[in-house]
């Protein structure tokens, strides 16, 4: 409403301006007649008549002057309750506080003039929201955060604030980069919360954890602005909460970096921000026999991460177990779409060691409809063996489910024939390490070959992966495998290009 009653002012001072013209132009021309008619006349009515074409001349000059910056004024009027309707319809409906979105957007405006003006950017978590909700209701939850945003606006009224999630704020503050003056003002915010006052029918302290960053110097786009910002505030969470912490170049040191990438990767798989990648598998004679299913992270700031950068981490934590669930959800939601006979995906020992694993991993087949014959399991030689351990018996139930097992890497460990002992497996994948120079070492052209002679014995299938040229490929051929993997014959792709190629998975002719 309030931007159609900007344009009607628009139109309306708009014809003014054109119906006073108007009669000033008419004014003019009658004026220019009389003049005409006065020439005719005589002299001194000549003179009398353009005088007044004269003064009808400056008055018409006058009123289109006027007209022009009555109808300037409008359009910045108009401009402006313009923003002022867009902002107030991106407002979080708890804090008046600008939504996530609306406030990145203000924040990247002002990254990219940050050449010409810096901007300070701020993150702000409230500390133990889950408490004060589990404790006393969320109503209290949301009088304190309500009371952090109104603290926030009473110290800094000119900064642009956005709420970014439940208990996540943000500041942008145009002009500022001092980071002591920064965090002058965060030491204040916390002295402020940390006041008793009412809350919930009792006095109740408050406290926040801050993160800050500048642009230019630490960004020069705001993603990595963001980035750098909430690296800044993980530190201070592990500090203990209640600090505030600027962006230094030292947190990127790598045990830092490993936590904060943890932290990262358990966000991206709530976002949905991990893929999976298709890449074929295939015999001698080119057909098809399954599908790697390789995990890429598409980071919203750093791009595409290599899973080398991410799943040791997550193996250290609790977090490959909800890696690896995302990982076989998925792959059984892409299974029909794919055309594939089988689908191989990588299992880590510590998900086998969860007693629960092969049960679960039936129930996702079960909720999918799908059959074991349709997976391929791949371990390394890292995964312990022993009798009754709960990774053996794990194996051992995903195989009467149907599921193959691929002892992946094989020949990189010590263990190598001690698993072939030890297990019933379906598949070996031979180390890419003998591939790489099988061309060039004897040594590793013999390793390769006994173990194609142990495999076809025990009636198993030998995967030779990592291969890139095709003299590798015919000298693996020749010593015995019998299926074959890597960038020569099919690079790992995301659904959707295979999908665009109506379902085909890309192998080599």
């Amino acid at each position: 409403m309030r931007t159609e009653l900007s344009l009607t002012n628009i139109l309306t001072v708009y014809r003014g301006s054109a119906v006073a013209a108007g009669i000033v132009a008419t004014a003019v021309i009658g004026a220019a007649g009389v003049g005409l008619i006065g020439i005719a006349l005589g002299q001194d009515n000549a003179f009398l008549a353009l005088s007044t074409a004269a003064l009808a001349g400056v008055a018409l000059l006058a009123i289109v002057v006027m007209g022009y910056f009555s109808l300037r004024r409008a359009l910045v009027l108009a401009e402006d309750r313009r923003r002022d309707l867009l902002a107030s319809l991106n407002r979080d409906a708890l804090t008046g506080v600008f939504t996530r979105k609306y406030f990145l957007d203000r924040l990247r405006e002002f990254v990219r003039q940050s050449d010409r003006m810096p901007v300070a950017y701020v993150q702000v978590d409230m500390d133990h929201l889950k408490t004060i909700n589990d404790g006393n209701g969320h109503a209290a939850g949301d009088q304190a955060l309500v009371r952090l945003v109104r603290t926030l606006e009473e110290l800094v009224p000119g900064a642009v604030i956005g709420r970014l999630g439940g208990d996540e704020f943000a500041l942008a503050l145009p002009g500022i980069n001092s980071k002591a003056a920064l965090k002058r003002l965060g030491d204040r915010l916390l002295e402020e919360l940390d006041r008793p006052r009412p809350l919930a029918g009792r006095d109740m302290r408050l406290s926040a954890t801050l993160g800050i960053a500048v642009a230019p110097e630490d960004a020069g786009d705001a993603d990595t602005l963001i980035s750098k910002a909430d690296l800044a505030l993980y530190k201070g969470k592990n500090n203990g909460r209640g600090t505030v912490v600027a962006f230094e170049r030292e947190l990127l040191t790598e045990e830092r970096y490993q936590r904060f990438i943890e932290r990262e990767l358990r966000a991206a798989i709530l976002m949905e921000e991990l893929e999976l990648y298709y890449q074929p598998v295939q015999t001698a004679d080119g057909a098809l026999k399954s599908v790697e299913a390789l995990v890429r992270w598409r980071h919203s700031v750093r791009g595409m991460i290599s899973p080398a950068a991410f799943v040791p981490i997550a193996e250290q934590s609790d977090l490959i177990a909800k890696l690896g669930q995302w990982v076989l959800r998925r792959a059984c939601a892409d299974f029909p779409r794919l055309g594939v006979p089988a689908v191989a995906i990588n299992v880590s020992a510590a998900e086998l060691r969860n007693p629960d694993y092969a049960a679960h991993f039936a129930d996702e087949l079960a909720a999918a409809g799908l059959s074991g014959e349709s997976f391929i399991v791949e371990i390394t030689e890292t995964v312990p063996l022993q009798k009754n351990s709960a990774e053996r018996k794990n194996l051992e139930f995903l195989r009467a489910l149907g599921v193959r097992i691929a002892v992946d890497d094989f020949g990189a460990g010590h263990a190598s024939l001690g698993y072939l002992r030890d297990l019933s497996f379906d598949i070996l994948k031979i180390d890419r390490a003998y591939v790489a120079e099988i061309t060039s070492r004897p040594v590793d052209s013999m390793i390769v070959q006994s173990i194609c002679r142990i495999a076809a014995s025990l009636g198993v299938m030998v995967v030779a992966e990592g291969i890139e040229t095709p003299e590798q490929h015919a000298v693996l051929v020749e010593l015995g495998c019998t299926a074959f993997q890597g960038y020569l014959l099919g690079r790992p792709e995301p659904l959707d290009a295979i999908e665009a190629r109506n379902g085909q998975v890309t192998v080599a002719a």
